[in-house]
């Protein structure tokens, strides 16, 4: 893997010296953040390519750093959550994170997470398809500039929510289970993926639809999955 920068946030000093080690030793750069406010400076100051972000913060909490950061960056976010804040979990998924570990966490898990994220966010685009650019109704997809607009009007989407759009719409009329997207967005086994898998699809029909309540293109089939209309 390339050099690459991550933002470690947490008020707990072990914990981000404890992740800055297992980073450390897969060649990752690692720059340390103890709240909300200080990780919004580190991340005007430095080039960074990814974000691990715990949820109990003083100052700026984890939920609304993820807000302030996805007003201005599209860079993966992995929340660190407790077991006990399992909404607060759904909530910055909600805002725009990309994925999350439960403490008390595997470190190696962590890592891993990371670098599929990292991998994810620089090789956006690598689902089968020869088709460079995709319109379903206006709905467009082009995959060498890994945009999505929707009547020309460009729709700033984070690097799962293009990989779902992508997966989608280059396999339109197709019904994918929550499982399987899952598994093929994240690269990971789908098992408890429901909550993770609607809040982004809620997230994505928030943005390319007019009307979300009543999709026109990104459709549910009950007690099956989705798929994009053709």
């Amino acid at each position: 893997m390339d050099s690459y920068n991550v933002l470690v946030v947490d008020d707990e000093e072990e914990i981000r010296d404890a992740i800055e080690i297992y980073l450390k030793n897969e060649g990752i750069t690692v720059i340390k953040a103890g709240d909300g406010i200080e990780a919004i400076e580190k991340l005007n100051e430095n080039v960074i390519h990814l974000i691990v972000l715990d949820i109990m913060m003083p100052r700026l909490d984890g939920i609304s750093t993820t807000f302030r950061v996805r007003e201005k960056e599209n860079i993966p976010i992995i929340i660190l959550s407790a077991k006990s804040e399992d909404t607060d979990k759904i909530l910055g998924l909600q805002v725009g994170a990309d994925d999350y570990v439960t403490k008390p966490f595997n470190p190696m898990e962590l890592v891993a997470r990371v670098k599929s994220q990292l991998r994810r966010y620089v090789t956006l685009g690598t689902f089968e398809g020869t088709n460079k650019s995709i319109n379903l109704n206006g709905l467009t997809l082009d995959q060498e500039a890994k945009e999505v607009t929707v009547n020309g009007e460009a729709v700033k989407l984070t690097p799962i929510e293009y990989r779902i759009v992508e997966l989608l719409m280059t396999n339109a009329g197709r019904v994918f289970s929550i499982s399987e997207i899952y598994e093929r967005v994240w690269n990971e086994p789908g098992y408890n993926a429901e909550n993770t898998v609607a809040v982004h699809i809620r997230k994505i029909r928030e943005k390319i639809e007019i009307d979300p309540k009543n999709p026109r293109y990104l459709k549910v089939v009950w007690g099956i999955g989705y798929k994009m209309e053709k």
